[in-house]
């Protein structure tokens, strides 16, 4: 589903406007962006849970030329699902 699917089905359920719908979802988009980047968790009892997990350095390999290299310490967002996401994943149609 993209953005704009989403978008819409949002809007036909709550019988909000499709752009009044956007606007709140880039809100809520940029609000978990911004917490996130300033290393909070944003917790949805219920849905789930988006964190920033540290990821340290590692080995790899340059796939052009075969070199080894030192991939650099990075931080990362992470979703991790909550038991009643997972419920409803679950069930079979």
């Amino acid at each position: 589903m993209t953005k704009g699917e989403f978008v819409d089905r949002v809007s036909a359920s709550s019988g909000v406007s499709k752009r009044q719908t956007r606007e709140t979802l880039d809100v809520m988009l940029n609000a978990i962006g911004g917490a996130l980047s300033r290393g909070e968790e944003v917790n949805f009892p219920g849905f789930g849970k988006f964190q920033v997990v540290e990821r340290g350095p590692r080995k790899g390999v340059n796939p052009r030329t075969g070199e080894r290299i030192t991939i650099r310490a990075s931080r990362v967002p992470k979703f991790s699902a909550g038991a009643g996401l997972k419920a409803k994943v679950k069930v079979l149609p």
